[in-house]
């Protein structure tokens, strides 16, 4: 399989390990309508800081992500601001990409690009679906690269999308109407990742026979395939018998099914059939005979257009090319809520989104955007729920883009969160969000410097630490016991209070550890905790380990 390569792969390809975990906290004075966002998230800031906050959280529980990065044309202006040790890396660090002297604006893109896909891929749950808005600049990079972290087996398509009709009239020489949209499962071999769409339109002519059960159209039972033969299908090919006065089928001759007929195509080949004996068997009232005009027989199977209360299903094209997700729809959409005063050049069509959320989305899945922009994506989801009577969850991040000349700019603030309350208000949407900013980082040396998370925040942060997954069940977290949370046969436990001073006389100690031993007997206890006054004999007696905090708290339990 073809590999990528490119400046700094081998520096930041694990380098979303090396980011530090940080709280989420609560704007409540940016919250809008709160009582009603159901899950709606808005996070201001660095969306690789961001992706690494949510893991404790909501690792492998998004189940669609639609992202629409930079397409790195050179003329965005957009800036490579990951803190990465190393020299290479630093020397871009706070730098605008592009422009005509930077031959290295694919590879900036692709350290960019490369540690926010890992935590995006973690964060998924195991039929999750990620959709990727690209045009030609980096669509055979962005291809290469997904292979890599996902896995080439994982590769659903690579939609082309019609967003521009009329074409760009500034492309050299082909006017271009058309951006990519790729897709990638986590697992797709989970049928449920991409979800099939109830026939609609023209779909529905083909359906013009009826009988008791309702509205049909047959198919021949034949595979008409030619790749597919008696030669390598020798269990698909065998006779039928039609009874010619009433077109019934069998599997057997007798004297009304006299007609034998093999899957043999016009030009007398051998071919097979699409269903073996057993299932013919189990739905022969689905199958008629039909004497055609060479006079032949064919077989031919009921499809019936609705079976078992469920609407005949069909897979969506790759090629998307409905009015409604054209960019023009966006940028009309965007002014009616800005009053023509447009903060974004190239907004997407809230259309587009909601066809990404048909596909990837079921009842109560959680959708992700972590290129938020001018928040085009809860807008789609807020507008998907009124107009469908379902319930989603969507979280968006962006950061403030604010600069030396600009130090006040916030995108996030004034552009995605402005655009989403105003549509709320627009077209009374029975919704609403909570605001967050990333706080501190969650590390030893910031929690020697004195500054401390909640207690829930870091209950959820060392539960994940310890077990790799998120805590689903946070209404458990007990501080007062000093109780996380179960993992299988293992019960967590954090020791600690958010006061530097309190914390620094606190400690694993014996009056504590038997009572966590009452709390929780048969079960092997993880204990996190500043210090321990128990001696290794009785931890290992009474099935308890010691973790330290801050120093070792990256420890993971086996």
């Amino acid at each position: 399989m073809p590999t990528l390569q490119f400046k700094g792969k081998n520096i930041i390809w694990n380098h979303h390990l090396a980011v530090p975990f940080h709280t989420l906290d609560e704007v409540p004075e940016l919250h809008y309508q709160p009582e009603k966002a159901n899950g709606n998230m808005i996070i201001e800031g660095d969306n690789l800081i961001a992706l690494k906050a949510l893991l404790p959280q909501f690792a492998g529980q998004i189940k669609c992500i639609y992202i629409d990065p930079p397409y790195n044309t050179g003329n965005e202006g957009w800036i490579y601001n990951d803190k990465v040790n190393s020299p290479l890396i630093k020397e871009w660090f706070g730098k605008v990409v592009g422009g005509g002297e930077d031959l290295t604006r694919h590879d900036k893109w692709m350290c960019m690009m490369t540690p926010r896909l890992k935590l995006l891929r973690d964060l998924l749950t195991n039929d999750g679906v990620i959709f990727i808005s690209i045009d030609d600049n980096e669509a055979a990079n962005l291809k290469l690269l997904l292979d890599e972290v996902f896995g080439s087996e994982n590769f659903i398509a690579q939609s082309v999308v019609q967003l521009n009709p009329r074409g760009r009239t500034l492309d050299r020489f082909l006017a271009k109407t058309y951006e990519y949209i790729f897709i990638y499962g986590k697992d797709a071999a989970n049928e449920s990742t991409i979800n099939l769409l109830e026939k609609s339109g023209k779909a529905l002519d083909a359906y013009k026979k009826v009988d008791s059960n309702g509205k049909y159209r047959e198919l021949e039972l034949r595979n008409r395939n030619p790749v597919f033969h008696r030669g390598n299908r020798p269990n698909l090919y065998y006779p039928l018998y039609v009874n010619p006065s009433d077109e019934s089928v069998s599997l057997i001759q007798d004297e009304n099914h006299k007609v034998e007929v093999f899957p043999v195509n016009s030009r007398n080949v051998d071919g097979c059939w699409t269903w073996g004996k057993d299932k013919v068997l189990e739905n022969k009232n689905l199958l008629v005979g039909r004497e055609v005009s060479t006079g032949a027989w064919r077989i031919y199977r009921k499809d019936y257009l609705i079976q078992n209360g469920q609407k005949a299903l069909t897979k969506e094209k790759a090629l998307w090319i409905e009015k409604g997700i054209n960019n023009e729809n966006g940028k009309e959409r965007l002014n009616e809520l800005f009053e023509h005063n447009l903060p974004f050049d190239f907004p997407k069509s809230i259309e587009l989104i909601k066809k990404c959320l048909i596909l990837g989305t079921n009842e109560n899945d959680i959708i992700l955007d972590s290129f938020a922009g001018s928040g085009t994506s809860m807008d789609a989801t807020i507008d998907f729920i009124n107009e469908n009577e379902v319930n989603r969850k969507c979280i968006l991040v962006q950061m403030t883009e604010s600069n030396e000349a600009e130090p006040d700019k916030n995108i996030c603030k004034n552009v995605t969160r402005e655009r989403v309350k105003r549509a709320i208000d627009k077209y009374a949407y029975e919704s609403g969000f909570k605001y967050y900013r990333l706080g501190i980082p969650l590390d030893a040396e910031t929690m020697l410097a004195g500054e401390l998370p909640t207690y829930q925040q870091f209950a959820k942060y060392v539960y994940y630490l310890c077990t790799g997954e998120n805590l689903e069940t946070e209404d458990k977290i007990n501080e007062a016991d000093f109780y996380v949370g179960d993992y299988g046969k293992q019960a967590i436990y954090l020791i600690y209070k958010q006061d530097y001073e309190t914390l620094t006389r606190l400690a694993l100690n014996l009056t504590l550890a038997e009572k966590i031993k009452t709390q929780q007997p048969g079960k092997k206890r993880i204990v996190y905790a500043p210090s321990c006054f128990l001696d290794e004999e009785y931890l290992t007696d009474n099935q308890i380990e010691y973790v330290g905090i801050p120093y070792n708290l990256f420890q993971r339990n086996q």
